[in-house]
């Protein structure tokens, strides 16, 4: 954006863009639509701004709320009207059950047109009125700006996600002089002094105290500063659902997630804990195992609450100490607190270390059995854990593959978990994607069963366009795992609608020009995997499973 550009007169897509490269955008994700080809013309003429193609809008939306929650930072997505909306709406729902802040624009038809049923019409504002943050059309070319403005606004503000806006196709294409808007500004909450004395005091009253961290919004510092604090009163740490990377798995103060396949011993002590310091977190119903886990509304164990959004507070649990404040601000207040004496802590040494204990136990594959037919997944998590860096993202989608992922592997570091809460199918290959475009340097690994990567398949060839060189692990057992897993609990011996027939995933990804193997013993996992690293773009790796071994603890009869 040039020094001059708010006292000239510019067209629609060139006064959003600069709008965007004005408040940081370095990267949109889009399938391009006649509906906002002024955008597209501005962008072409926009160095700092990496525009990624996809094959497909979920596609797009998925990797824009994936650069959200490795940033912080809005991810920005563009889609054409109607169709193109209606694929994009995922990584909306996405973004807004894992409070990632987004910014979805949308081509639209003329303002004159509106009403008519002119071609692929559609009221946005009733469409994501249920999912977004804010949805809004921008109406007059002027006001660009001020809309781009409050988008980024309300996107990042409190607990942050999704932004949708309509963009007419005359608004676009209409010019006008206009002054454009300064870099949006965020207002944190931070908590009452009075708030933390409460902490304190209630800590020093415990006696089985858990700490449960989740929600977004933390930053390097509030990570550092979160350590500070558990590790000085010795506290032992949760994290819930899909949020194992707020705290190093390797730390002798982490005990576990909270979510699908949860220790039972976690669980129960949840349960039986006497003061829960919960973080972030809004105990959803993955978290709280249905609600059982704690007591709405008023929790049996003490309750002290932090969230960014002040309705999230009391909406299902009574707090005792309900705080509301930004993540990071919170943490960050935490370095405030002075330590509970070594005298009080000794009340909760051995919960801690019988917490940490378990942990271990529980995230330790067990050896290697001739039961389980074809490659073993426990062993090729725990190879993993042994190779890659400590900021090696692993992403996923959705299936009872996961459970190995989240059960087996140890996240090291704060941002390197892209895992969606809403349980999208289909999500960890676009995100994967995503984070690798964004550091070519960083490993990053997918893990996807075969319904899961069968959402976006095609996304290998943006992945080989654009030169993103990240593995794939794609855990194929010829059928939906978890609703099999379903019905045989509520239907045993009934199979229906949930077995596959797959294509040959390796001739597949080498079409596209990836590298791809295929990996039937446990032992052959390692070399493949070193190869992958080595093939210098996108890879593959097919490992057949034993489709008996529905989940690491249990097995199909038949």
């Amino acid at each position: 954006m040039s020094e001059s550009a708010s006292s000239i007169s510019r067209n629609g897509g060139r006064i959003l863009v600069d709008a965007l490269v004005g408040n940081g955008v370095d990267t949109v994700y889009c399938v391009p639509g006649e509906s906002y080809l002024p955008v597209l013309d501005a962008l072409h003429d926009t160095q700092s701004v990496r525009t990624i193609t996809t094959r497909h809008e979920g596609a797009a939306s998925n990797m824009a709320d994936a650069y959200g929650k490795l940033t912080g930072r809005p991810g920005i997505c563009f889609v054409t009207r109607g169709p193109g909306a209606t694929h994009a709406s995922n990584g909306v729902h996405t973004a807004s059950e894992d409070a990632t802040p987004m910014i979805l624009f949308i081509g639209q038809v003329e303002q004159g047109f509106l009403g008519r049923g002119a071609f692929q019409e559609v009221d946005y504002r009733q469409m994501f009125g249920g999912i977004a943050k804010w949805v809004t059309q921008i109406e007059s070319v002027e006001r660009i700006p001020e809309v781009i403005a409050r988008a980024f606004s309300v996107a990042l503000s409190g607990r942050p996600g999704p932004v949708v806006i309509a963009l007419p196709e005359d608004v676009l294409f209409g010019a006008a002089t206009v002054a454009d808007a300064p870099a949006v500004r965020v207002a944190h909450a931070a908590p009452e002094a009075q708030s933390l004395d409460a902490l304190r005091s209630l800590l020093e009253d415990a006696e089985r105290p858990l700490v449960i961290v989740g929600g977004t919004g933390w930053d390097e510092a509030a990570w550092a500063s979160l350590k500070r604090f558990v590790t000085a009163n010795n506290l032992p740490v949760a994290a819930s659902f899909r949020r194992q990377d707020l705290f190093d798995n390797r730390d002798a103060h982490y005990v576990g997630q909270l979510g699908l396949g949860v220790s039972p011993k976690l669980a129960q002590r949840a349960s039986d804990a006497d003061l829960l310091i919960v973080i972030g977190s809004r105990l959803a119903e993955t978290t709280s195992s249905g609600y059982t886990l704690f007591a709405s509304p008023s929790p049996e164990q003490t309750m002290i609450h932090v969230h960014s959004d002040a309705d999230e507070l009391g909406r299902v649990y009574q707090a005792r100490v309900p705080i509301h404040a930004s993540l990071a601000v919170f943490a960050r207040a935490l370095d405030g607190v002075a330590p509970v004496a070594a005298q009080t802590q000794a009340r909760w040494r051995a919960w801690t270390e019988s917490a940490r204990a378990d942990y271990v136990v529980h995230s330790t594959p067990p050896a290697p059995t001739t039961e389980i037919r074809g490659v073993d997944l426990a062993q090729v998590v725990s190879h993993l854990n042994e190779v890659l860096p400590e900021d090696a993202v692993i992403a996923n989608g959705a299936g009872n593959y996961t459970v190995w992922v989240h059960r087996f592997y140890r996240y090291r570091r704060m941002a390197t978990e892209l895992a969606p809460t809403n349980g999208a199918m289909g999500y960890g290959f676009p995100a994967a994607i995503a984070a690798k475009l964004r550091n070519p340097e960083q490993s990053v690994v997918c893990f996807a069963g075969d319904g899961c990567f069968m959402m976006y398949p095609q996304e290998l060839a943006t992945a080989v366009q654009f030169g993103a060189p990240l593995i794939v692990i794609l855990v194929n057992n010829n059928m939906l795992g978890t609703i099999r897993m379903h019905q045989e609990r509520e239907y045993p011996g009934r199979v229906s609608a949930t077995q596959f027939v797959n294509p040959d995933f390796v001739a597949m990804a080498r079409a596209f020009g990836a590298h791809a193997e295929r990996v039937e013993r446990t032992e052959d996992f390692a070399a493949a995997f070193e190869r992958a690293q080595r093939a210098g773009v996108a890879a593959l790796i097919e490992l057949r499973t034993d489709p008996l071994q529905i989940t690491p603890a249990n097995r199909l009869a038949s």
